[in-house]
C-alpha cells in the first residue's frame, strides 16, 4: 500500500483517460492520491475531485510563480475551499527563484542583466533588480498568507522551493511549533534535508531518484532515517524511468518507492509502509 503525496490531478492531462490512470494506480498498490491546486481555480477543482473519489484528497494553495496573476489576498477563497473535508493541508506554496523577471529583461534586451561595466549599472540592470525584488516580495507575500492560514485552520503544509533555499528556511522559521511541513520534490543536499528534519519538518521524493542525473538525491534518500520521508510523482511531470519523456501518473509513485528500497538495502514492503505511515501522520486524512 503506497500513497501517492503530490499529484495534479486536475491537469487536462490526465481528462481522456482519468478512470484508467485510478485503475492503474489502484493496480500497483498506490491507494490514496493527494492532488494538489496551484491557484485558487486549480485548488477548487482538487477539492471537486476530491469529493467525487474516495481515494482523491485535496490540497489547496497558490503556487508561487501564480505571484503575478494578480490576486492579493489568497486567504479568504481557500479558507472558504478549505471547508470541505477532504482538504487535509495547504499548498503548494513557498518561493520559486528559477525563472525571474530579469531572464525575460536580459532575453529580450540582448544583455546579461547582472553584469558589471566601469560605468555602474546600465538602466536594464536596475529596471531588472527591480522587478525581480517586486516579485518575490509577491511570492513571499503569497506564502506568509498560507503559512498564516495554515495555522489558522490547523493543518500541515506542502512546501515548493527552487533556487530559493534561504529565503524559504527564513520565512518559514517563526512557524517552528506551529505546523509541520513537508518539501516536495526534495532536491537539495543531505545537509539541507537534515536541516529541514531538525526543524520539524519533512522531505518527499520524486522519480529524479531514478534519473541518470539523479544519483547525489537517491544518496540522500538512501541515508534519511525511515519516518522522515514520504513518496510522490509530482505527475504529470518527472515521470521516472523507464517512462522518461512521458506523462508521469500516480501509478509511478510505486517505481519511485521500489527504488529508495533498493538504494536502502530493503523491501518494497518496508518503504510502502513507513511511507504510509509518515503521511497518514503528518495529513491526518480523517480530520
Amino acid at each position: 500500500m503506497l500513497i501517492e503525496t503530490h499529484a495534479h490531478m486536475d491537469y487536462p492531462d490526465f481528462a481522456p483517460d482519468f478512470d484508467d490512470v485510478l485503475r492503474r494506480a489502484n493496480e500497483a498498490g498506490v491507494t490514496r492520491i493527494l492532488t494538489i491546486g496551484t491557484s485558487i481555480e486549480s485548488s477548487r477543482r482538487a477539492v471537486e475531485l476530491a469529493e467525487r473519489h474516495q481515494n482523491i484528497y485535496a490540497v489547496i494553495g497558490v503556487h508561487p510563480t501564480s505571484a503575478d496573476d494578480g490576486i492579493d489576498d489568497v486567504m479568504a477563497p481557500l479558507r472558504d475551499l478549505a471547508r470541505s473535508p477532504r482538504v487535509i493541508a495547504i499548498g503548494e506554496t513557498g518561493l520559486d527563484y528559477h525563472r525571474l523577471p530579469s531572464a525575460g529583461t536580459a532575453n529580450e534586451k540582448n544583455v546579461q542583466v547582472f553584469a558589471r561595466t566601469l560605468q555602474g549599472e546600465t538602466e536594464e540592470e536596475v529596471e531588472a533588480s527591480v522587478r525581480d525584488g517586486a516579485y518575490k516580495a509577491r511570492q513571499a507575500s503569497l506564502f506568509e498568507q498560507q503559512l498564516d492560514l495554515a495555522v489558522e485552520l490547523g493543518l500541515n503544509v506542502v512546501i515548493h522551493q527552487r533556487d530559493a533555499w534561504a529565503d524559504t528556511i527564513e520565512m518559514l522559521a517563526p512557524y517552528g511549533g506551529k505546523l509541520r511541513a513537508v518539501f516536495h520534490c526534495f532536491g537539495g543536499s543531505l545537509d539541507q534535508a537534515e536541516d529541514v528534519l531538525g526543524m520539524g519538518h519533512l522531505v518527499s521524493f520524486t522519480g529524479i531518484v531514478t534519473f541518470k542525473n539523479g544519483n547525489s538525491v537517491l544518496e540522500v534518500a538512501a541515508e534519511l532515517p525511515l519516518g522522515s520521508f514520504m513518496v510522490e510523482t509530482d505527475c504529470p511531470y518527472l515521470a521516472p524511468v523507464p517512462h522518461r519523456g512521458q506523462r508521469a501518473e500516480p501509478a509511478h509513485t510505486r517505481l519511485v518507492a521500489e527504488t529508495i528500497a533498493a538504494a536502502r538495502g530493503v523491501t518494497l514492503d518496508e518503504i510502502s509502509r513507513t511511507t504510509t505511515a509518515t503521511a497518514e501522520s503528518f495529513f491526518r486524512f480523517n480530520r
